[in-house]
């Protein structure tokens, strides 16, 4: 197990983003400053009803030149519900959700970087094929022995999250005797992984949400900056999350206020990327922290 330090971390510890490239098809793009990745959601029951877009290509459109307009660097495409308890579906039917919607935004936006929010390598080559600019996994490898021979072959970009079980069983999977150790040393053993296979550009994210108590998401945040060992950019993904809307006693139509106060407090402990539902908000709470620590 890794150690860790400064227990009793505080705001006022402030550990801000560090600096990273990263090649992405033969071009380099910098990450000197904090990103955000705009959220669609090719589904029809991903938990944040705002976020669903399913099989509506106009709808789909839109929602892609809102986020662009308002600063979103990277679109995020999903067609799989990773939400606690979702159902589960086909590759065939992911696939038909993805492939088609990564067609029309690259021919639409082609500056703009995609990625693909799988677990399964045929869902990520599928992806791959129509113009995927990143690999986003929510198992870093582990729901499909596939996956990291796709990323690896791709070249691109792989964002790796920490989770246990799967999106059916993630909650039943929150007891740890070592918290935040654990989650450190999953992430030490996938990086030893990932260098073997050829795998260069990596971006942690510690998974809010999955498999974590409340409690242990608000651990996570308060101490997010130790993941600042792996020299890798940090993506943090809190929006409008059950550990925002539950300790509010609202909904995830409500949670857009608690989520823009942590995503501060994740640039503040050095987060890179923010992957939100709402672009505008993200993207203004990034210029309030440039102005303040220039």
């Amino acid at each position: 197990m890794l150690p860790i330090q400064g227990q009793n971390s505080s705001i006022e510890d402030r550990v801000f983003p560090q600096k990273f490239t990263l090649q992405i098809k033969g071009r380099l793009y910098s990450f000197a400053k904090p990103k955000v990745m705009g959220i669609l959601n090719l589904t029809p029951d991903s938990f944040f009803e705002g976020s669903r877009i399913s099989g509506n290509s106009t709808l789909l459109l839109k929602k892609a030149e809102k986020m662009i307009l308002d600063g979103a660097e990277l679109l995020d495409l999903g067609g799989y519900s990773t939400r606690p308890g979702a159902k589960d579906i086909s590759v065939e039917e992911e696939i038909s959700r993805v492939q088609p919607a990564f067609s029309i935004l690259k021919k639409e936006f082609p500056e703009i970087l995609l990625s693909v929010d799988s677990f399964r390598a045929q869902v990520a080559q599928a992806a791959i094929d129509a113009g995927a600019d990143i690999i986003n996994d929510i198992s870093a490898g582990e729901l499909d022995p596939m996956m990291l021979q796709v990323v690896a072959e791709s070249g691109l970009p792989y964002i790796a999250m920490h989770m246990r079980g799967t999106p059916q069983t993630m909650q039943q999977e929150t007891s740890y005797a070592d918290f935040l150790n654990e989650i450190l040393h999953y992430f030490s053993q996938k990086m030893d992984n990932f260098r073997k296979l050829g795998i260069k550009d990596v971006i942690l994210d510690p998974g809010f949400g999955f498999a974590k108590t409340l409690d242990q998401n608000y651990q996570l945040l308060r101490q997010i900056d130790l993941f600042q060992i792996f020299g890798c950019p940090l993506l943090v993904g809190v929006s409008r999350k059950s550990m925002i809307y539950r300790l509010l006693h609202t909904d995830p139509e409500h949670a857009l206020n608690g989520t823009t106060a942590l995503n501060m407090v994740a640039l503040l402990k050095g987060a890179n990327l923010l992957r939100v539902h709402d672009v505008k908000e993200a993207k203004e709470t990034i210029t309030l922290f440039e102005q303040l620590y220039p």
